[in-house]
């Protein structure tokens, strides 16, 4: 795999199999922190980085463990990383930011069970790629996760002034508007076919 410039990593991550709107993963927090664009950014912020913490980890503990022919704790070693990062954060935010505690909810400690950190962990061991290439699928999953709870989030705001009609207003409304999106990034899925 040694053959994949950064570059392309990052926008494979990004855009091309963004983890939100081509695969799927992590959907619980895009349709439940996307109302508003304020926290939709913060809860990106925050899950970018839980990725990169998570990535650079999961890159040390593939190392160790294959070193010590125990990969059979892998996984539960990735979600051990993970847990004790959204708690990181968790602190943190709670310490520096109450207000953005409380907009966030539930959704924070959520982080942990998010399936597009562990699905990173998973997917840079899968493709064998070294620490370099680790960070930077890390960073673009992070911006591609980021960008799609914006997208989300500015629909949805631009939809309060809307006029939209009862039976479609509310989770109705969500889902759609995240089908859209998605249909929207699948147009990009031929950028990856060139390479590996």
């Amino acid at each position: 795999m040694q053959a994949e410039s950064l570059g392309f990593i990052f926008l494979n991550a990004a855009v091309v199999n963004n983890f939100v709107l081509a695969l799927f993963l992590g959907i619980c927090p895009f349709l439940g922190v996307s109302a508003k664009k304020e926290t939709a950014w913060n809860m990106g912020l925050a899950t970018m980085f839980v990725m990169l913490v998570s990535s650079i980890a999961a890159y040390g503990i593939n190392w160790v463990l294959g070193e010590l022919d125990l990969m059979f704790l892998r996984l539960i070693c990735y979600i051990a990383v993970i847990a004790s990062a959204v708690q990181l954060v968790e602190m943190f935010i709670k310490r520096f930011s109450p207000a953005l505690f409380r907009s966030l909810g539930i959704f924070l400690p959520l982080i942990t069970t998010n399936c597009a950190i562990l699905g990173l962990a998973l997917f840079q061991t899968a493709k064998e790629y070294d620490f370099g290439q680790s960070v930077v699928y890390a960073l673009g999953a992070g911006v591609g996760f980021t960008l799609a709870l914006m997208l989300m989030a500015g629909l949805r705001e631009k939809l309060e002034l809307a006029d939209v009609p009862t039976v479609s207003q509310g989770a109705a409304m969500s889902l759609m508007l995240a089908g859209l999106l998605s249909l929207a990034f699948m147009g990009f899925a031929g950028l990856g076919s060139s390479h590996g």
